[in-house]
């Protein structure tokens, strides 16, 4: 594992990387932004990110390792979503409103990340219109992906839920423990597993 100075540098890469291939970005917008991302953090297996009841201050940038988004309730966690390596994320509602977060941020296994403020965030949004076409596209993609995923929650026959998320995100299926994807898929472990 790097040390935290290496770790660092090389999520920044991986970040400004991941933005130079928006067109519409200079290399010096993407220098600049990569660099504004100024906390690293590691968050162990089954660590929080996020907890619920806490207000999100930072957006963050998955270096390495995974982590699920989830909804609890007195009798279960409704997983709700998955970032990877290359990712976003943040617990958005709060992030957006400055409120409490009523999801929870929890890493499916050893997780580094880079974090930038929301006030710096809003900074960089603000003096950089490449940077602000970007983040639109980004919640474009969200919330096309939410849309799709209340689509499968829709359909009553758990075996097309799991086909459509196979045809949309085939590499979860290796990195994201059974339990939590039939929780996202809103079945038991069981009918995922007849279904495989």
């Amino acid at each position: 594992m790097p040390s935290a100075p290496d770790f660092a540098d090389e999520a920044r890469a991986l970040l400004a990387a991941t933005l130079g291939r928006a067109p519409y970005l200079s290399d010096a917008e993407v220098t600049d932004f990569a660099a504004s991302w100024t906390r690293t953090l590691r968050v162990g297996r089954h660590d929080f990110l996020v907890s619920p009841g806490q207000t999100e201050q930072y957006l963050y940038f998955c270096h390495h390792g995974s982590l699920r988004i989830f909804y609890p309730t007195a009798s279960e966690e409704i997983c709700v979503g998955f970032v990877h390596a290359g990712e976003m994320v943040c617990a958005f509602p709060s992030f957006a409103m400055g409120k409490p977060s009523e999801y929870a941020i929890q890493a499916l296994q050893a997780t580094g990340l880079i974090a930038i403020t929301r006030s710096e965030f809003q900074t960089c949004l603000d003096r950089s219109p490449g940077l602000a076409r970007l983040w639109r596209a980004e919640l474009e993609k969200v919330l096309i992906g939410r849309m799709e995923h209340e689509i499968d929650l829709l359909l009553p026959e758990p075996a097309q839920r799991l086909e459509r998320l196979r045809k949309r995100s085939p590499h979860i299926f290796q990195q994201v423990p059974k339990k939590y994807l039939a929780s996202y898929l809103r079945m038991t472990p069981e009918t995922l597993s007849r279904l495989r």
